[in-house]
């Protein structure tokens, strides 16, 4: 078990917290939260196996959120002692009583249990920022030589990135919860060039951002680095070589590799409850999912099990407490191809008559205020019959199946949308008839999940995810993950990009 850090511990929390609650308490204010706030994020980028830059930055601060009189006032100050906090406080409670009067939707406070001085840190073996920068780099110049001296191989370019984020929550209530989690996302792209066309062709490493430590990186323990880096020079040069393909309806089998950033946009962000109700609008977009259709709407079919999870080992959206100061918890939003549920945060619960929050309150630094984010978002596999990804492509006579994720694109409702990948392979017969290329699947969110006819088992589930998911004005950045196993679905829209193009 890991302990949070000395040095934060060593800043003036509760020093701060009473200050900031003082003011407060002393304004009226039916409840309001101090959230001391430091994230240190380090980055590392190698091109061809040269270093080419490298970073290390911590955003730190004091936030107060303050209600009063059913509105909101937020504020926070860059020094996280008392003054600060007082500072901060007495300016968020300036914010709801100038805009208290504006306000025609008194905000509506869910009920939850206090915890009083409790700990959390996120399972991890090694902090990546107790590695020396030298032996980084060590492990980074390692792998990409691998790649650069492999035949076909032209470029490399490596990119690391660790963060270490750390928050200190109390509210009027009485909660005090101290938190600490890391993550880390490695990623190589190898690029081979045809000089004489003019063109060329890259691939990246599939390894999923992850909420581990530097263990994820120095070894093959947790991902097969040293299988990947040698299968993939021989992935891209058949990708290189293969045909094109032809366009038309086709029966995909889907591995987790890709299928999680199709889980993310068209079920994650469909499921949030403030975009269903329209307050992402102006920028990131709505939902189809609305709320008159809960409990009604097929989402998919039958095979299709969908649950929010702020609990799964090593999820990026994995945390004890929420920025609301409530506990992480599982829950279904999509069972037996029925949409159930929403994520929600302390002020959404109850306009949608739920009695409690599911912990989905995040900012991403002291200087944002909490806003309703995606808890990690899950397919879940089939629990009665462990079908392997061989099982389900022995199924499809004629089809793709797609290995990694690539670009996407979706509509501002999470209903019509297009993906691409690292990989297609052609299947004849129930067996993989080597690379196409060329290729993007196309679908509206309803008509993809209803023709999903199989899920494989527990053995294909798999962990993906991003660590850079935007949302609301001004911009918040989070890290989630999607768990999923291997698909099948029949009679999809297969495109050919290159004729799409125009090309």
């Amino acid at each position: 078990m890991n302990a949070v850090d000395d040095d934060f511990l060593a800043l003036p929390l509760r020093a701060a917290a009473d200050a900031g609650l003082s003011v407060a308490r002393g304004a009226g204010a039916s409840h309001a939260d101090v959230r001391v706030h430091r994230v240190r994020t380090g980055t590392t980028t190698l091109r061809d196996g040269a270093l080419q830059a490298a970073a290390d930055s911590t955003d730190c601060g004091v936030a107060v959120r303050v209600l009063l009189d059913g509105t909101w006032g937020f504020a926070s100050h860059p020094v996280p002692g008392p003054d600060g906090a007082a500072d901060a406080a007495t300016r968020a409670v300036a914010v709801a009583r100038t805009l208290r009067a504006l306000n025609r939707d008194p905000v509506q406070w869910a009920d939850e249990p206090v915890y009083r001085d409790a700990v959390w840190v996120s399972p991890y073996e090694i902090d990546p920022f107790t590695v020396a920068a030298d032996d980084r780099l060590a492990v980074l110049e390692d792998y990409s030589g691998r790649l650069l001296t492999a035949p076909g191989i032209d470029h490399v370019a490596t990119h690391l990135v660790q963060v270490k984020e750390q928050t200190f929550y109390a509210d009027l209530a009485g909660s005090t919860i101290t938190q600490q989690r890391v993550r880390i996302h490695p990623e190589l792209e190898a690029t081979r060039v045809d000089r004489a066309a003019g063109t060329f062709e890259s691939m990246r490493t599939l390894a999923a951002p992850t909420g581990r430590g530097w263990e994820y990186l120095a070894s093959d323990r947790w991902w097969d680095w040293s299988g990947e880096l040698d299968r993939l020079p021989h992935h891209l040069a058949e990708k290189v070589q293969a045909p094109s393909v032809v366009p038309g309806r086709t029966d995909l089998v889907i591995d987790p590799t890709n299928l999680w950033l199709t889980i993310h946009e068209s079920v994650g962000h469909a499921t949030e409850y403030d975009r269903a109700v329209g307050y992402e609008a102006a920028y990131a977009g709505t939902s189809f999912a609305t709320p008159d259709l809960l409990g009604t709407l097929r989402y998919g079919s039958a095979v299709m099990q969908v649950s929010a999870d702020r609990t799964e080992p090593h999820g990026l959206a994995t945390v004890g407490f929420d920025d609301d100061g409530v506990a992480a918890q599982s829950w279904e939003l999509v069972r037996d191809g029925v949409l159930v549920g929403y994520q929600l945060d302390r002020a959404f619960a109850p306009k949608l008559g739920v009695a409690r929050s599911n912990g989905c309150a995040y900012a991403d630094s002291a200087h944002h205020v909490p806003i309703q984010r995606m808890a990690n978002v899950s397919l879940q596999p089939d629990p009665q019959v462990d079908r392997s990804t061989a099982d389900l492509i022995a199924g499809v006579d004629d089809g793709l199946y797609i290995v990694g994720d690539r670009s996407w694109s979706i509509d501002m409702q999470r209903h019509n949308f297009q993906f691409t990948g690292q990989r297609f392979y052609r299947i004849r017969g129930g067996r993989l008839a080597g690379q196409v290329r060329d290729v993007a699947y196309q679908a509206s969110t309803t008509d993809f999940w209803g023709a999903l006819e199989a899920v494989g088992g527990p053995s294909t589930w798999r962990l993906g995810g991003a660590m850079n998911c935007g949302k609301a004005q001004p911009g918040q950045v989070a890290a989630v993950s999607h768990g999923c196993p291997s698909v099948l679905v029949r009679g999809v829209n297969v495109l050919n990009t290159v004729e799409e193009g125009g090309r």
